[in-house]
């Protein structure tokens, strides 16, 4: 399953290749369930697997044991379902929209409660289906964004019948600050976590995302859900990242040509060469996910190929005077992200991070699996 892409593009026909290392995503889950111990981890595979494909990403993950996953959305959910068969728990973080229980319920879901209203609607939909249903209930201890907030945790748990039909799997929250380790955030939403849950239905925990796993054993309970890591994104930002790179991004030289000395370039001739030079312009641009204000570059064997002038939709042109004459010609790839740069370096000069960058991937390349 790609959701990203109901079409396959072949590879003689994209303008831009981009390679997914299954075998590197299946290293890094091993990797972080050492670093667990004995404490199970899931795999968060939301934004169609941050944007590599969650059918394959989780069938890879599969592979290493992984039973438990997360998705945002309940048509995410739907279709890893069809993906993946009936043999796993996934859970739809945002909860399920009014009036979609029966659709989750036909789906095999696992609602994550957030507010009264989704647990009144879960436990309705539990009635209707006349079974008990599972859930995760889902708490907010000091992000803000998503869960019951401390009222309305109280006011849930003075209803003697809130949980009718209902079985908790579950009890969550999430970290705003667990890739800052110092920061004093996590402390007061673990001990705020610790508080609200001993008021719920007891059952396992999870906290730690892919950088709380980082933050010691206290964090990580019973359930760890790492999504960012898996897919080779630095979870410990100022450290040597753990992970393994799980992307490499590629894309063909379209023409070359040679600038004379003051030769305006790009949209609003936003560089102007101040000699003359060898360029290149390649297969990429925003429209593929490129983000328009990166200041940024490519490589070719290992030589930096600086961009010149803005980003355009579906092209981007390089200086390639750093390599000898003709050494690069149409139908030729150079890496945007791979081992001369990093999806962490390359989201550094787009002034954004790694998720954003990978969920950005367009649909226009051809994706080849490896490792699998």
């Amino acid at each position: 399953m790609d959701q990203s892409s109901s079409q396959p593009v072949s590879e003689a026909a994209a303008g831009a290749l981009l390679t997914i290392d299954l075998g590197a995503i299946r290293e890094n889950y091993r990797r972080l369930k050492a670093q667990l111990g004995g404490v199970r981890c899931a795999g968060v595979v939301k934004a169609d697997g941050y944007g590599l494909g969650a059918g394959q990403v989780a069938t890879a993950l599969m592979a290493e044991g992984c039973d438990t996953f997360f998705v945002a959305h309940l048509t995410e959910g739907a279709l890893l379902r069809q993906a993946l068969g009936s043999a796993v728990t996934i859970y739809v973080l945002n909860g399920i929209p009014p009036g979609a229980e029966a659709e989750a319920v036909e789906a095999g879901l696992v609602a994550v409660i957030n507010s009264a209203g989704q647990l009144a609607a879960w436990r309705a939909a539990a009635e209707r289906s006349g079974r008990t249903l599972i859930a995760a209930i889902q708490v907010d201890s000091g992000m803000s964004r998503l869960g019951m907030a401390a009222v309305e945790v109280e006011a849930v748990t003075a209803d003697p019948r809130a949980f009718d039909g209902i079985d908790v799997a579950l009890v969550m929250s999430h970290l705003a600050g667990a890739d800052e380790p110092g920061h004093p955030a996590n402390e007061q939403q673990r001990l705020e976590f610790e508080r609200l849950r001993r008021m719920l239905p007891k059952a396992p925990a999870s906290l730690a995302n892919s950088s709380g796993i980082s933050l010691g054993h206290p964090f990580c309970y019973d359930l760890a859900r790492p999504g960012a890591a898996l897919y080779g994104i630095n979870p410990t930002p100022g450290k040597p990242n753990p992970m393994l790179p799980a992307v490499r991004l590629e894309a063909k030289v379209i023409q070359t040509r040679m600038l004379k000395a003051g030769a305006g370039v790009g949209y609003g001739h936003a560089f102007h060469a101040p000699a003359p030079l060898a360029a290149a312009t390649i297969s990429l641009g925003y429209a593929d996910g490129w983000h328009r204000r990166a200041s940024a570059a490519a490589f070719f064997d290992g030589v930096r190929l600086p961009f010149l002038g803005r980003v355009s939709m579906d092209s981007i042109i390089l200086d390639i005077s750093a390599l000898p004459p003709d050494r690069l010609k149409a139908g030729d790839l150079v890496e945007l992200i791979g081992p001369s740069q990093t999806v962490d370096q390359a989201a550094g000069h787009a002034g954004t991070i790694g998720y954003e960058i990978l969920t950005s991937l367009g649909h226009r390349f051809h994706r080849r699996y490896v490792g699998g």
